[in-house]
């Protein structure tokens, strides 16, 4: 079965599953006609598994790889370690990586934006060590924290020995489901990496001892002119990997993450992965809802306030695959009765629950948007003067 018959059969077998109110069928399907040995299908801001195959099988990674090296990167400039106007020299170590590469030279300064650029675009091995030792120091150093960092997410299946992906070391493994969940936390957490992953053709300029000349940045992600939804993230092959890729696309205001393992060719790895992203938006809505500044007071028990409002923390998502209607969704605040003091601001004093016909699907929590000291015997000689005032 070719390609276009295969899609065509999915999405009708995905359509009429849905009308029935059961996709099991075309999940099924999915299972059968992925040839890649290794698949999940994640909702980025949820992070459910839409669906899988051989998940947590160990496979080498390949380029992606540098999602953690992004994802680092990414950190580091959130709290302010490096700069994108920083300019980093490329080391005699960097500019020897093979593979792929952007052909830095030794002693070649370039921004970390255009690393990053490289990174992200053309998937530069020289351009990865570069920012690696830059932000640690050493690549051994960058490693240890791209190991840390794997720990932390919960990244059970997963251990780096390079930061670029060009190891064939049996030791330098993740899976499907690891892939995914740095997938998540990199696009999640910093969407500013769209900027570099959709990013399809650009120009950057060696300047050397040499003169100057321009390169050409060509996307690997050929999913970006294939898949009108598509916005990243990255591709990965080697002998020892095969082809890998975790693609991603919004549609409709929900992310998908969409890892494809050891496919056997690069059109594969494309056709596979853009499957199981029109199945998973054939198949879910996502419900989000960022509550109104609505307060609630509650009583304090011993403060120098008598109440404090608390409000709902953070924005609630909810994905559905039944076909509900997000308009019976009803919001429920439920604050404790009463709070001891001393209050600290952000302390949590009950729920906002999200109910659909009596069940819950999901809370936020109420939180006090203020802190509230405890009283002391002037305090309460001052309320008892100024109730006697009245």
């Amino acid at each position: 079965m070719n390609i276009r018959k295969l899609m065509a059969y999915l999405m009708l077998v995905v359509v009429l599953c849905l009308g029935m109110g059961d996709c099991v069928a075309a999940a099924e399907l999915l299972q059968m006609e992925l040839v890649s040995p290794s698949a999940i299908l994640m909702e980025a801001s949820t992070g459910t598994v839409l669906f899988e195959k051989n998940p947590d099988e160990i496979r080498s990674p390949a380029s992606i790889t540098k999602i953690m090296t992004m994802l680092l990167t990414f950190e580091a400039l959130e709290e302010g370690r490096v700069q994108l106007t920083d300019e980093i020299t490329t080391s005699a170590y960097a500019k020897s990586m093979g593979g792929s590469q952007v052909f830095l030279e030794e002693g070649e300064i370039q921004t970390l934006d255009t690393l990053l650029k490289c990174i992200a675009v053309a998937s530069g091995n020289d351009a990865s060590v570069a920012v690696a030792e830059y932000i640690a120091g050493s690549e051994k150093e960058f490693v240890n924290m791209m190991n840390e960092k794997a720990k932390t997410l919960g990244m059970e299946n997963t251990h780096f020995l390079d930061c670029c992906g060009l190891s064939s070391d049996p030791d330098h493994h993740t899976t499907a489901r690891d892939v995914a969940i740095m997938s998540r936390e990199l696009i999640t957490k910093y969407p500013k990496v769209y900027d570099y992953t959709q990013i399809w053709m650009e120009d950057i300029t060696h300047v050397t001892r040499k003169g100057s000349s321009t390169f050409t940045l060509s996307s690997t992600n050929k999913l970006l002119k294939q898949y009108e939804w598509a916005t990243g993230l990255k591709t990965g092959s080697t002998d020892a990997a095969k082809y890998c890729f975790s693609a991603t696309a919004n549609k409709d205001g929900m992310d998908l993450i969409a890892v494809i393992m050891g496919a056997p060719d690069f059109r594969v790895r494309f056709s596979e992965a853009k499957s199981l992203l029109e199945y998973g938006f054939s198949r879910a809505r996502i419900y989000t809802d960022v509550p109104e500044e609505r307060t609630e007071p509650v009583t304090v028990r011993g403060g120098k306030e008598i109440t404090v409002a608390v409000a709902p923390q953070g924005e609630f998502s909810y994905l559905d695959t039944t076909g509900m209607d997000f308009k019976g969704i009803e919001k429920l605040y439920e604050p404790v009765e009463e709070l001891a003091a001393p209050v600290v601001k952000g302390q949590e004093a009950g729920v906002l629950r999200y109910m659909v016909q009596g069940t819950e699907i999901g809370r936020l929590p109420l939180v006090a948007i203020e802190s509230v000291e405890k009283a002391g015997y002037l305090d309460y000689l001052l309320r008892v003067f100024g109730k006697l005032m009245l």
